[in-house]
């Protein structure tokens, strides 16, 4: 349910909505440049790749207190309450205010990070190890099932982007932060944190705890170097990932130029093939192994990122070839179908390993290291392309993406699932 819940912060003020209007209403169009938005995208991927810094900085030490205090639900509820109260704050941006926007995409991104991590340091205890690809699976699918919902009543009642339907649009952020709110009450109602609460020593500090913490894992981590390599792959994965997640949309409006039905239609398509990719390819696990789908979904990946970006020239091609007339923006659907069968299931397929190699002693500290690497690839790949935009245009700078994926694949090819999860079974905290 919390996965059902928080899509409806990522679809709506970073993919779908929020993004589009910060870039083209509230910084506004480069005059006289050719790319009008080449500033807005650029403070854009600013905005972004610091909340992910700051996850950076804070999400180790909050997964070793977890992990020591053994108050997991406590901190999923602040990250859940101060990510509510932020994005529901979007609503006081107008045109130009790009600092304060910028703040409060700030605050609002990295509560909602924090709270990805810390939910998912409840997987390793949800069932045995060799169920958590197809319970990860179920969790992500059904989170779009949530962003699906929560999105087409934005659209159907905010209406498009634009200058003329901006007091419309603004609603967004309360519109969003109401959905999280109300979505993610079931978690907390019944989920049960099963841990009893650690006490601290007298004259101990949790943040002194925290550190011994950290220490004890960075010794215990010479003991999983499948781990360690499985999250160089998802560093990469993730790095093209977020740039996917974060300028889809934006890419759609302005190297596309859609219509705002093709919009929604996009949005339709990429929210059911990533429910049926989160779904099927959970399942999968079973029958094809972990590792398998989890290289299947960073091919489709590389397939879908070349479309994206061979879209106007796929479109010459199909008319050229067949005769017809039709435009760019029916051709990038396809692109779409293709993101979206990758898009949660690439995700989901990572969780999942990381879960299944990992000590549940160790889980929320473990888990804590896996919303580092995934926020870490956010800032090369946000930066990484909010620059190369600025230089050679949103379209000739998504070819980073293509790199990115190429260097997982050839990570993950050097993973071995079976003896990570025999490390993870065998490991034991030192007395």
């Amino acid at each position: 349910m919390f996965d059902f819940a928080n899509q409806a912060y990522t679809l709506l003020i970073i993919t779908v909505i929020f993004g589009d209007v910060f870039t083209r209403l509230i910084v506004g169009p480069d005059v006289g440049q050719i790319d009008q938005y080449r500033h807005g995208n650029l403070l854009w991927s600013i905005a972004l790749a610091a909340s992910y810094a700051l996850v950076v900085l804070t999400n180790p030490m909050a997964g070793a207190v977890m992990d020591t205090t053994r108050l997991r639900k406590t901190f999923l509820f602040a990250s859940y309450i101060a990510c509510v109260v932020t994005t529901a704050c979007l609503w006081l941006i107008e045109p130009g205010w790009i600092v304060w926007g910028m703040v409060l995409i700030i605050a609002s991104n990295y509560f909602y990070a924090m709270g990805e991590s810390f939910v998912a340091s409840f997987l390793p205890g949800l069932g045995p190890r060799e169920d958590l690809g197809w319970i990860s699976g179920f969790g992500w699918g059904l989170g779009y099932v949530g962003g699906l919902v929560a999105t087409i009543f934005a659209l159907l009642f905010l209406g498009e982007v634009s200058e003329a339907n901006f007091e419309r649009i603004r609603w967004v952020g309360p519109f969003a932060a109401a959905f999280f709110l109300l979505a993610a009450l079931p978690t907390f109602l019944y989920v049960k944190d099963r841990s009893r609460i650690r006490p601290k020593a007298s004259g101990q500090s949790y943040l002194q705890l925290g550190w011994q913490r950290i220490r004890q894992t960075h010794q215990a981590l010479r003991d999983f170097d499948d781990l360690k390599r499985l999250m160089g792959s998802i560093f990469f994965m993730m790095a093209g990932l977020y740039i996917v997640i974060s300028f889809a949309f934006i890419y759609g409006a302005q190297v596309i130029g859609w219509d705002e039905s093709v919009r929604v239609i996009m949005f339709v398509t990429v929210q059911l093939s990533a429910t049926l990719g989160a779904f099927f390819l959970g399942w999968a696990h079973g029958p094809w192994g972990a590792k398998r789908t989890y290289l299947i979904t960073l091919i489709l990946w590389l397939l879908a990122i070349a479309a994206i970006w061979q879209t106007p020239a796929l479109t010459d091609l199909l008319n050229a070839l067949f005769g017809l007339t039709i435009e760019a923006q029916y051709v990038f659907l396809f692109a779409g179908l293709l993101a979206g069968l990758s898009l949660g299931a690439s995700q989901s397929a990572g969780r999942a390993l990381v879960g299944a190699m990992t000590p549940r002693s160790k889980a929320a500290e473990f888990f804590g290291y896996w919303g580092t690497v995934s926020k870490a690839a956010a800032i090369l790949g946000i930066l990484g392309l909010g620059f190369l935009q600025s230089v050679f245009g949103l379209q000739n700078a998504i070819v980073f993406c293509l790199g990115l994926m190429v260097l997982s694949i050839g990570i993950g090819l050097g993973v071995n699932v079976d003896r990570g999860i025999s490390s993870a079974s065998r490991w034991r905290a030192p007395a």
